[in-house]
C-alpha cells in the first residue's frame, strides 16, 4: 500500500457556520463541501450531522462535524490541553507574525512566538475549544539529517526507559545545533 496524503481530518464543533465563518476570517481557509444527512453512512444510524470541509492548503483538508443530538462535546480530561492540538504550516516568518497580530487584534488570545529549533509556532483556540497551531520551518537540513540518524536509537531508548533520550538534546539545551 502507498499512502498518498491524508484525505481529510476530521474533529467534532459546536457549531458549523460558526466554526466555517472562523476559519475563513481567521486563517484564510476556503469553505469547499457541506454534507447534511440524517443517519450516519457507515453505520446506520439515526444520527442528524452537518459535515464541513475546509481547504487547508496542498490538497490537505480540515472538516468538522456538528452533532446536535448528542451530548454537549467535551476533551478527555485525562490529556493535558496542550497535547492535542492541529499544526497548519505557513510560508515565513513574516506570514507568521502578521497571523499573531491579526489574530490578536481580533481578540483571540495567543501563545508564543515558540522556538522550537527546527520552527517557530504560535499557539491559539478555536470556538469549539480545539487547540491550534501556525508553524514556520526554521532548521536547516543538517538538523534534519542529524534527527533522522538517531531516531530510531531515540525511539528504541524512549520505550525501555520512558524517559527523554538525550540524543538530540541539542534541540532545547539552548546550546544550539553541533556543527
Amino acid at each position: 500500500m502507498n499512502i498518498q496524503k491524508i484525505h481529510h481530518v476530521a474533529y467534532r464543533c459546536k457549531n458549523a457556520k460558526e466554526t466555517v465563518e472562523w476559519y475563513e476570517k481567521h486563517l484564510g481557509m476556503r469553505f469547499i463541501l457541506a454534507i447534511a444527512e440524517d443517519a450516519v453512512p457507515s453505520t446506520g444510524a439515526a444520527d442528524p450531522y452537518m459535515h464541513v470541509f475546509l481547504d487547508a492548503g496542498n490538497g490537505n483538508v480540515l472538516a468538522f462535524f456538528e452533532l446536535p443530538t448528542c451530548p454537549p462535546m467535551g476533551r478527555d480530561e485525562n490529556t493535558p490541553a496542550w497535547t492535542q492540538h492541529l499544526a497548519l504550516e505557513v510560508g515565513s516568518m513574516d506570514e507568521l507574525l502578521a497571523a499573531k497580530a491579526r489574530l490578536e487584534a481580533a481578540g483571540i488570545e495567543v501563545v508564543g512566538v515558540t522556538d522550537h529549533t527546527l520552527f517557530k509556532s504560535i499557539y491559539f483556540f478555536d470556538p469549539s475549544g480545539h487547540r491550534l497551531e501556525l508553524a514556520c520551518n526554521t532548521a536547516t537540513p543538517a538538523m534534519y539529517a542529524e534527527l533522522d540518524r538517531v531516531k530510531r536509537d531515540m525511539l528504541d531508548e524512549w520505550d525501555r526507559t520512558k524517559k527523554a533520550p538525550k540524543h538530540a538534546a541539542w534541540m532545547h539545551n539552548g546550546q544550539g545545533f553541533p556543527q
